[in-house]
């Protein structure tokens, strides 16, 4: 299937800014699942410092604000070229090993609702089908809910509201893989969905480490797993290392960072085949 995917983030400031730094994780890379026909990432009120690839292959860019503006736009777009693999993405890559995605963070961390929620899974050695079970079991008691949660809501928190969103749904899924000892890790990136064009935000999913298969993700939200409508861009241990953007903004030289002073952000994204 070949998709287009355009992603706008504009930032506005009530003051001009100072100084400021954003890590864009904007720009997917080939894979066995996806070929890019073309992507680029443009800016206004920022400019590119330098690129690199980080410890899970993730190609990011450091851009810098410009002083004196009131307003940065982050746009990428391009087409993509996908096939279902369902959900299977194989043999572990990248400069992390395998026994670092078994890594508890501050946001995946398995607290007491993880641990009675892993306890629920049937006992047996199907692992794949244990998985598939874990995550329509989040599904069930996790309702899908904008705004019950925010970026800073934890695994097990999100479990006691009951309610979230996909990066949710996915910390949950993470915490509970790897509280049964599984290497899981955090995917962002693009969902084309068959209603609409215009999205909501980005998408996130879970990827588990099962023997023979490799990586396997595991859709949450929409209680399948990823396929040809599916354009995977960056992985990490969770959502703060697999975040679109990132960084900080100054806006004097005290050194205020960003969210004050009436900062507000507008994200927009269109995905379509």
């Amino acid at each position: 299937m070949l998709l287009k995917v355009k992603h706008k983030t504009t930032y506005r400031f009530g003051s001009q800014a100072s100084y400021g730094l954003k890590q864009l994780r904007v720009m997917p890379k080939n894979r066995d699942s996806q070929k890019i026909h073309s992507w680029d990432v443009m800016l206004s009120g920022a400019k590119q410092q330098l690129s690199f690839e980080d410890q899970h292959h993730n190609h990011v860019i450091l851009a810098s604000i410009d002083e004196g503006v009131h307003e940065v736009v982050i746009e990428s777009a391009g087409e993509i070229e996908t096939k279902d693999t369902s959900g299977v993405i194989g043999a572990h890559g990248g400069h992390a090993p395998l026994w670092y995605f078994k890594r508890h963070t501050q946001l995946t961390k398995p607290g007491r609702n993880v641990a009675a929620l892993a306890a629920r899974l049937p006992d047996n050695d199907d692992t794949l089908a244990r998985m598939h079970a874990l995550s329509a079991l989040i599904r069930e008691i996790v309702e899908y809910q904008l705004g019950a949660t925010s970026v800073d809501t934890t695994a097990d928190r999100a479990i006691e509201i009951g309610g979230g969103v996909c990066q949710d749904h996915t910390h949950i899924m993470i915490a509970c893989a790897r509280r049964l000892g599984l290497p899981a890790r955090y995917v962002s990136g693009y969902l084309m969905m068959n209603d609409r064009i215009e999205q909501e935000a980005s998408h996130a999913w879970a990827e588990v480490y099962i023997e023979p298969l490799g990586w396997v993700g595991f859709d949450v939200s929409n209680g399948i797993s990823p396929d040809e409508r599916y354009v995977r861009v960056a992985t990490g241990l969770d959502y703060v290392e697999a975040a679109p953007i990132s960084g900080v903004r100054f806006i004097d030289t005290v050194g205020k960072i960003d969210g004050d002073d009436g900062e507000s952000v507008l994200v927009d994204v269109a995905v379509q085949q």
